[in-house]
């Protein structure tokens, strides 16, 4: 088949699966890259298309693709939307009946699957490692769906993250002589850091690079001063009633502050729900489809909300608490008006000093100082450890074992021989966490006097994307 038969071919897959005549760019480069078995970091906007741009080679090709995706409410919407559509897709997690699970690895043995979706954890674990190294499964693509978290969680919240470089490899050993998986990496904001950790840790080898910039110009983004908690929930009340029922998000910090304001609201008389990864799938089922439908106007929600749910009409988001991190800010303000009409990205601070309301600065330290209790644990676990040994046994031993393996290789102290084995480099010292800085740039995001945008663009490498004069629609624009 010649390039423009492939394409049309393509093309016709496409319209006849998603309904659409042609792609949006970079569409159609990022998947002819994928197919043609060449690794790739892929940077896009939320609501972009990224999720075409590997499922549908993996519909054309005649192997396995492994999806690796960090949250099961994620993995279930990708995963419902592919079979409603008749498309041989599947999961495994930890939660599912064990009957499911059973049927998928008999897909799985028989190669009847083309997509298969697993967290990191479940991907390493045991008995699916097994499977996935028998030398006849035949294997394309590994996909690393929201490849931020490798960076955002992988040192301390999910050190697996950390073990993902050395799978291809270790998969190839078990496989015919001249077998080939492709890796292609995935996600809506990274940072010139964050791009350059998710291309070393993945061990991507000259990876295409698509990046499209976040900017959004029917996006305005906002932040507001409250002077105490009680002020905080008026101004949250004030702005869903002047957005005479639109549809939005709010977005908390933690399950119990999910769980305390959305009671809160619905004594106030507003029909709303909490959600969080604590909740079960068939609870953040319900709660997906009564927003998505318009019978709940906004959800109270972790950050656990809204990846991978396509809700084009969304006119605001509003941060109760704000994120910790940009790159989370700049996931979840990217909800709103994926249609392109007017939209508003509220985020509430408590007034600098924190007297009247020290929440904010509570949360910070609180975060600051468990990552510097993990990393001191690291440094004295460290010196207990044997210079070569295995994940699972260290992780028996140590509560915090694989927390501590995953920062010494954040720190360049330790090599993954495969994603179960390690050697520590000697002698051991490791540096404050890069977290630190990327809290800084949160904090002088909510307190700059320049455009928004212009701050938001230049920390994601794009500072020529928008005229020095500023965006025009952002509060501090505004003002000036």
């Amino acid at each position: 088949m010649n390039d423009s038969e492939s394409g049309q071919h393509i093309r016709a897959t496409l319209q006849k699966i998603w309904g659409y005549a042609d792609f949006r760019p970079p569409q159609g480069e990022i998947i002819r890259s994928i197919l043609s078995g060449q690794d790739a970091l892929i940077i896009m906007p939320t609501g972009g298309g990224k999720s075409i741009c590997f499922q549908l080679p993996a519909l054309l090709q005649t192997g396995l693709t492994i999806v690796v995706s960090p949250l099961v409410a994620l993995i279930e919407n990708q995963v419902k939307e592919l079979r409603d559509r008749h498309l041989p897709a599947a999961l495994l997690h930890s939660e599912l009946p064990k009957d499911s699970r059973f049927e998928t690895l008999q897909q799985l043995e028989r190669q009847q699957l083309k997509l298969l979706y697993l967290s990191p954890e479940t991907l390493l674990s045991k008995p699916i490692w097994e499977r996935l190294s028998q030398p006849q499964l035949k294997i394309d693509s590994l996909i690393l769906d929201e490849a931020h978290c490798l960076s955002q969680w992988g040192d301390t919240f999910r050190p697996a993250y950390r073990r993902l470089g050395t799978v291809r490899s270790a998969l190839l050993q078990s496989k015919p002589v001249g077998a080939k998986i492709a890796i292609a990496a995935f996600t809506a904001t990274a940072d010139p850091t964050t791009q350059q950790t998710i291309q070393q840790v993945l061990q991507l080898q000259q990876p295409a690079i698509f990046r499209q910039n976040p900017y959004r110009s029917n996006l305005q983004l906002q932040v507001k001063i409250v002077w105490t908690p009680r002020g905080r929930k008026q101004q949250l009340e004030k702005f869903i009633q002047s957005q005479q029922g639109e549809a939005g998000l709010v977005y908390v910090r933690t399950r119990r502050d999910s769980e305390s304001l959305a009671e809160w609201l619905m004594q106030q008389g507003y029909t709303t729900a909490a959600y969080h990864a604590g909740l079960s799938p068939a609870e953040r089922r319900r709660i997906e489809a009564s927003w998505l439908n318009g019978e709940m106007q906004f959800v109270v929600c972790t950050s656990a909300f809204g990846m991978g749910i396509n809700k084009p009409n969304v006119r605001w988001v509003i941060h109760f608490h704000s994120p910790l991190l940009l790159s989370e800010y700049v996931q979840e303000v990217g909800r709103a008006g994926r249609d392109g009409k007017p939209s508003i990205a509220l985020t509430l601070i408590s007034e600098p000093t924190g007297w009247l309301d020290p929440e904010d600065k509570q949360r910070q330290q609180f975060f600051e100082n468990k990552m510097r209790s993990q990393y001191l644990s690291a440094q004295q676990l460290a010196k207990k450890l044997s210079v070569k040994g295995e994940v699972e046994a260290v992780a028996r031993k140590f509560s915090d074992g694989a927390i501590a393996l995953s920062l010494l290789h954040s720190a360049n102290l330790l090599d993954w021989q495969d994603p179960f084995h390690y050697t520590i480099r000697q002698p051991i010292k490791l540096k404050p966490p890069k977290q630190f800085l990327a809290v800084q740039q949160m904090s002088q995001y909510l307190t700059t006097k320049q455009c928004r945008w212009q701050y938001l663009l230049k920390c994601f490498g794009f500072s020529q994307e928008l005229p020095s004069s500023g965006c025009g629609h952002c509060d501090r624009c505004k003002k000036q």
